[in-house]
């Protein structure tokens, strides 16, 4: 039945439609992750300067400090043994070496049919586009075939539960939520509780925002983990972090921070449209090598979709 799960998601990422999207947002504008990496090196030869240019690029495109040097490590060994002469060639083990460090994040989000509910908990920093992430994976696993109920654990902010109260209107899911001020695991107590009882297939709690450097606040966050493991000590079966890609290198420390406090176990990248310094996908994979399950691309509830690091690579690169 995973198999089944893994086939749907793959199917959905390999949608003509979002892989159209995909290719047009991330392909735009005159940086590093936005035009045809082919074309990053005109020229007739590749010679020492042209690695070093390529460097640049990469830390540039805050592809990050490890990642970056383990792909030039590898280019200049190439280089140095006289297997890259043409900048196609470079093109092509660039693309190589890239891809072997996204590959491993592979791995779309799973239901499995033995456990209801399968709780996911949704983590984050303020301004992530976490609470509309949220909305597009509801509509996600609802075309799959999923029955989904919403936890409004951000309780400090009114308008996050409006908020995720209208993508459940729109999704047609029910949302459980408290008023302003409530204790976040109150809610998720509550709404795993209401999840059990209409044996529901999946239930996504929100929390609130906040900065993985605000330890009181991360301490919140684990007392929800907590408290859901009450019911079940399996749940949360799911800790998705949504990471955005615009921050750049920050994103990675958030990624890190919220490994560390609560265990992540997937991520959602955000905002790939918004900057070129996406590559901030290369940096948290090379350094968690946790799996990357949505990556977002606009604003549109069909804008995100399931991650595969060889259709981001084509998409990356421009293929037809």
């Amino acid at each position: 039945m995973a198999e089944k799960h893994a086939t749907t998601a793959y199917s959905r990422f390999k949608n003509p439609g979002f892989v159209t999207r995909l290719r047009a947002r991330i392909n735009r504008g005159d940086s590093w992750l936005t035009y045809d990496l082919r074309n990053l090196l005109p020229g007739d030869r590749v010679d020492q300067d042209a690695i070093d240019e390529l460097e640049t690029q990469l830390l540039l495109a805050d592809i990050g400090v490890d990642a970056t040097q383990q792909v030039i490590g590898r280019l200049q060994t190439l280089f140095d043994g006289g297997k890259l002469y043409k900048p196609v060639e470079l093109g092509r083990a660039l693309r190589e070496h890239l891809g072997s460090i996204l590959a491993p994040c592979d791995g779309p989000l799973e239901i499995p049919d033995d456990v209801r509910p399968f709780v996911i908990l949704m983590v984050g920093v303020n301004g992530v586009g976490k609470t509309t992430t949220i909305g597009k994976v509801a509509a996600h696993l609802k075309n799959q075939g999923k029955s989904v109920m919403l936890a409004a654990g951000d309780t400090f902010r009114a308008a996050a539960v409006e908020q995720l109260q209208e993508w459940g209107r729109r999704n047609s899911v029910p949302v459980i939520a408290q008023p302003t001020g409530s204790d976040p695991a109150s809610v998720g107590y509550d709404a795993l509780a209401a999840a059990r009882a209409r044996n529901t297939d999946v239930l996504i709690v929100d929390t609130a925002g906040r900065l993985h450097t605000q330890g009181h606040l991360m301490d919140e966050l684990k007392k929800v983990r907590r408290v859901l493991g009450k019911q079940d000590d399996t749940a949360p079966h799911e800790v998705l972090l949504v990471v955005d890609a615009t921050t750049g290198g920050n994103a990675l420390q958030q990624a890190q921070q919220f490994h560390e406090a609560v265990g992540v176990t997937g991520l959602a990248v955000t905002k790939l449209d918004g900057t070129a310094r996406g590559g901030v996908v290369f940096a948290i994979a090379q350094k968690l090598k946790l799996p990357i399950r949505f990556i977002g691309v606009g604003e549109g509830v069909d804008d995100l979709g399931p991650f595969d690091s060889e259709a981001f690579m084509s998409a990356l690169y421009g293929d037809k």
